[in-house]
């Protein structure tokens, strides 16, 4: 006689068990995240400060409501200051990117996370940007373009050599797929 495997009828087949995994929690760990600097966390952490030092000489303009006012407004302002700096850094850190064999994957935020994948063969074309202040601490951005804006993407605080790599790899894998750039 022969032992069957197969659950009696009564019973439904057993599968092995798999941790319930949404689209982005976590990100896909099959491929390699690379981060960007840790340059890019002073960089908005200054853009930030120009914005609240603006806040700041508003609030002294409009004292002339009377100091309670005055006092009232610091304290949230030095409030949000905090959190929205402790955000800064934090979101920096969630910022990363991983090159696959046919498509660019890039993932940020933190309640709001986003994974985007685009395809070489639909990129139309890559800019590479650095404005004052990403140059002054040597830093760069690559944004993306496809045929669908709401596709583009992009990946800030990369060190311009590698921003130069990248565009140059993504500019050479959309012409070998025929389409794109």
């Amino acid at each position: 006689m022969t032992e069957s495997t197969a659950p009696p009828a009564d019973q439904p087949p057993t599968r092995a068990p798999h941790p319930r995994l949404s689209p982005l929690d976590p990100w896909p760990n099959t491929v390699v995240w690379r981060p960007v600097s840790r340059r890019l966390i002073v960089v908005e952490l200054l853009r930030f400060a120009v914005w609240v030092t603006f806040l700041v000489l508003m609030v002294l303009l409009a004292g002339t409501f009377g100091w309670p006012f005055v006092a009232a407004t610091f304290w949230v302002l030095a409030a949000y200051t905090l959190l929205r700096g402790t955000a800064i850094v934090r979101a920096v850190f969630a910022w990363g990117y991983a090159e696959r064999e046919r498509d660019l994957l890039v993932r940020h935020g933190l309640l709001l996370r986003r994974l985007s994948i685009v395809p070489y063969a639909r990129m139309q074309f890559v800019d590479v940007t650095a404005g004052p202040l990403e140059r002054l601490f040597n830093l760069a951005t690559v944004q993306l373009h496809t045929a669908a804006a709401a596709t583009d993407a992009r990946v800030p605080g990369l060190p311009p050599d590698e921003a130069s790599r990248l565009r140059d790899r993504l500019a050479a894998l959309g012409e070998d797929l025929g389409e794109g750039l």
